[in-house]
């Protein structure tokens, strides 16, 4: 599991991205926890937010691919 921060004023469906990077065989179990998103609050105001920069991940739909 990648370690992306959630940006202030993101908003979208998230997507995980999961990759074995080891020679051995992985298996992932229904049911079973995957990961874990911790939220933090901020005393200070964001002064440009994902939103403001117009990222490309932003009120994505679904499931969406990796962009350069």
């Amino acid at each position: 599991m990648n370690v992306t921060p959630f940006e202030p004023e993101w908003e979208g469906f998230v997507t995980l991205e999961i990759s074995n990077t080891t020679p051995l065989p992985a298996k992932i179990y229904a049911n079973e926890g995957l990961c874990q998103i911790l939220f933090f609050q901020s005393d200070e105001v964001c002064e440009v937010s994902y939103k403001d920069r117009k990222g490309k991940y932003q009120a994505q739909k679904g499931i969406v691919l990796p962009k350069l």
